[in-house]
C-alpha cells in the first residue's frame, strides 16, 4: 500500500495526533485508495519550515466532494486513524 508523505499545520497536526480530528479535506490529486498511508509532517507555512514532528494515519474512508466545491479539481474527504505518533 502506498504511503503519502503531506505538510500539515501545526493546529490541525496536534488535534490528529491527539485522536481528535479523524478527518482530512484534500485535493484528490494522488488518486487516494482505502488503506493507504498518509506520514502528516508538520509545517509552518509562515516561515516554510518542517518542525521534524510527523505521524502516520491509515485511510479508512474516502468521501468524494468534488461536486460540493465551487472551484476546481478533485477534492475528498479521508477518514482517518492514527497509527504512528
Amino acid at each position: 500500500m502506498p504511503t503519502h508523505i503531506l505538510k500539515i499545520s501545526p493546529n490541525h497536526f496536534k488535534a490528529v495526533r491527539s485522536g481528535a480530528k479523524k478527518a482530512e479535506m484534500r485535493i484528490n490529486d494522488r488518486n487516494f485508495k482505502v488503506n493507504d498511508l498518509i506520514l502528516l509532517r508538520e509545517y509552518l507555512l509562515d516561515t516554510d519550515i518542517y518542525t521534524g514532528k510527523s505521524c502516520q494515519v491509515r485511510i479508512t474512508h474516502i468521501l468524494d466532494v468534488t461536486t460540493l466545491m465551487r472551484i476546481g479539481g478533485k477534492h475528498a474527504v479521508l477518514s482517518i486513524e492514527l497509527i504512528a505518533k
